[in-house]
């Protein structure tokens, strides 16, 4: 298997729009974004990386625009930790079927 065919960020990014698209369907949603972003990222290790990523893009999205937001500098930083965590705990609940389906879309590649 060539591994060179494949990108962490294009597989990322497949993971991130189909998991935002298929959110109304918990769990095979994610299993699907995974497959796909898997397949796009060319190998296992490169889908693994790739399912990190959307995880970490939201939770720093959700810090920066919290922070943004408020008027106050202490205040905005604040809740943008709170929307930072709880950004990354919204992720991390699909995280496991989103692996999941990166690996078996890795395999797949």
């Amino acid at each position: 298997m060539n591994a060179d065919n494949g990108s962490v960020v294009g597989g990322a990014i497949w993971m991130l729009v189909i998991s935002v698209l298929l959110c109304w369907l918990p769990g095979i949603g994610s299993l699907i974004a995974g497959i796909v972003g898997g397949k796009a990222a060319g190998s296992v290790g490169n889908a693994i990386v790739a399912a990190l990523l959307p995880a970490l893009v939201t939770g720093a999205a959700f810090l920066v625009f919290g922070a943004a937001l408020a008027a106050v500098p202490v205040v905005g930083l604040l809740l943008g930790v709170v929307l930072a965590f709880g950004g990354f705990v919204l992720v991390a609940v699909h995280f496991g079927m989103l692996l999941l389906g990166a690996i078996i879309g890795g395999i797949m590649a």
